[in-house]
């Protein structure tokens, strides 16, 4: 179904909408929303339209700790919902986040729970942002180039230019590469290779990021991110 609404109505927090409101004003996100309302009209697009922007809209811009960039969305049926890495509740955890709990376990000792659903990383400040934020159904980085890497750009280099103390975490040589210009005199970086299996993801396990993470916010006299995951009920 094509979209219903202008793009920028899917953008529902004020902080953000306030600092990207005149970016969805420049030529390329203009197409890119003509792009959007065809390919959401003749094909099958993760995520949903009203979750195009999840990660903003659960993740204010005053409410930000932390950076973790993906790729792109998932791109099966009922697994993206605008959190990179996250999938839907009742959806079986993708390997990379297997991989993720692995780590999360060994280094700070939280066990893994049983769904993939990654909301309460995002209400305690982990803005979880996908380089693109659309996908074709079983057609990875479909959408590259279509102006998604600029803006999400433009994202990052806000948060580098407004924010202080700001602690990016990337997976991998695509997220180093899409954070190559956030000061590190400014931020906090945690780089490793990618966890998922099929790259060289023994690389990740021991990288101890999300202590390292907790660690740092605590010498600024922040408060540490809650990297436990509430269990979803069964019932």
């Amino acid at each position: 179904m094509p979209l219903t609404k202008k793009l920028i109505e899917y953008l529902k927090d004020p902080s953000w909408k306030k600092i990207l409101a005149p970016e969805f004003q420049k030529p390329y996100m203009q197409e890119l929303e003509s792009i959007l309302n065809t390919e959401y009209t003749n094909k099958i697009i993760y995520p949903s339209p009203e979750n195009i922007f999840s990660t903003f809209n659960h993740t204010p811009f005053d409410k930000i700790k932390v950076v973790i960039i993906g790729q792109d969305p998932y791109h099966g049926p009922n697994q993206a919902h605008g959190l990179c890495f996250s999938v839907q509740p009742g959806i079986k955890i993708p390997p990379s986040l297997a991989n993720i709990y692995k780590e999360l376990e060994s280094d700070i000792g939280i066990s893994t729970p049983n769904h993939g659903h990654l909301l309460s990383w995002a209400v305690n400040g982990v803005l979880m942002l996908n380089a693109l934020l659309t996908v074709e159904d079983g057609n990875p980085m479909a959408h590259k180039k279509l102006g998604w890497e600029q803006f999400t750009d433009h994202v990052i280099d806000l948060i580098n230019a407004k924010k202080e103390n700001i602690v990016f975490i990337l997976w991998g040589a695509p997220a180093h590469k899409k954070a190559k210009n956030v000061d590190p005199k400014k931020h906090f970086i945690l780089k490793s290779v990618h966890p998922s299996p099929l790259s060289s993801y023994r690389g990740y396990f021991g990288c101890k990021h999300f202590s390292k993470c907790n660690d740092f916010l605590l010498s600024k006299k922040l408060a540490p991110i809650n990297w436990s995951i509430p269990p979803l009920s069964k019932t």
